[in-house]
């Protein structure tokens, strides 16, 4: 179904845009256009195809899920007002 000026007036008050009425023919046909192209990509022949998310098969490297503090204890907490046994200082919230 090709998409006349009033579907896109709809389309734009559904996205919250202004539209100018001067715009609406020429934005029809670029739309139409995309559904086009989009209708071309159903006639592809994917059957046998494995879904993928990259051209390129690769895994990411992983590291090992090791809790450690940086070893930068010292340079962290050198910008601190305050510490107390390696641990900022911060004033109390709650009473």
């Amino acid at each position: 179904m090709p998409l006349d000026r009033e579907n896109v007036r709809a389309i734009a008050q559904l996205a919250r845009l202004k539209m100018p009425e001067a715009l609406l023919d020429s934005l029809a046909g670029e739309l139409n256009k995309i559904l086009g192209w989009v209708e071309q990509l159903g006639e592809v022949d994917t059957d046998g195809v494995a879904p993928m998310t990259s051209v390129v098969a690769a895994t990411l490297k992983q590291r090992a899920d090791i809790v450690d503090d940086g070893d930068m204890v010292e340079d962290v907490l050198a910008n601190a007002p305050e510490e107390t046994r390696n641990f900022f200082v911060v004033p109390k919230v709650i009473e």
